[in-house]
């Protein structure tokens, strides 16, 4: 009964620490685009010199995930696909927690702050992937399927103001309005934010797994 009880606690508990984990990423994207629309160095700085605590949770869940399939041994599907999924999620914020440093780079590296006002799609675009992350980590600690799907449809949208970043980056660079250099890196902060739409995605396509087994139309357990 104890070992049970235990059991039942470490799987709380990384449930806990996945939570903790995207609360974690998604203060850092908070920050990184919050650096980008208002150009604030100071705040972006904080982003690249992170302390690496997105890493050591992450190596910290995984550990967990390994000692209980090691010494816990999972049977009961619910269990085992729990922490299947916790193992690609933590992946996934990993990633996302990436591109918010990535982000946070370019950033530092833009001369002409006026740039963001010429690329009028990257604003919208940017608060629809911080909304999609957001919603993924809510859909996935809630158990919400109805939320997992919609952040899965909200991916066209993102996908659609990607295209119309990259037209307007394109004529700024046909009539030289803007430094190249600068275009390059807005460009690359709009493929950073598409990816991490496509890890909300991915996020969600776990959190489908977890409640029923099945992922991407395939069921796997």
């Amino acid at each position: 009964m104890t070992t049970r009880v235990n059991y039942q606690k470490e799987l709380a508990m990384l449930g806990q620490s996945l939570e903790e984990m995207g609360e974690l990423v998604e203060n850092n994207i908070e920050k990184s685009l919050a650096a980008f629309e208002k150009r604030n160095v100071e705040l972006a700085q904080e982003i690249v010199k992170g302390d690496r605590a997105v890493d050591d949770m992450q190596r910290s869940i995984e550990a967990r995930c390994l000692s209980l399939m090691l010494h816990q041994q999972p049977v009961v599907a619910r269990d085992l696909r729990l922490v299947s999924s916790a193992l690609k999620i933590v992946t996934d914020l990993e990633r996302i927690g990436d591109h918010a440093q990535d982000i946070a780079e370019l950033v530092l590296r833009i001369t002409d702050a006026d740039i963001i006002g010429n690329v009028g799609h990257i604003i919208e675009m940017a608060s629809k992937a911080k909304k999609m992350m957001k919603d993924a980590i809510h859909a996935y600690t809630a158990r919400d399927m109805a939320l997992a799907d919609q952040v899965t449809r909200d991916d066209d949208a993102v996908d659609d103001l990607f295209n119309e970043v990259k037209l307007e980056i394109s004529n700024l660079l046909r009539d030289g309005k803007e430094p190249v250099d600068d275009c390059v890196d807005v460009l690359m902060i709009a493929k950073y934010l598409e990816r991490i739409g496509d890890h909300a995605v991915n996020i969600c396509e776990w959190t489908e797994f977890n409640e029923t087994g099945v992922v991407k139309n395939i069921r796997l357990l």
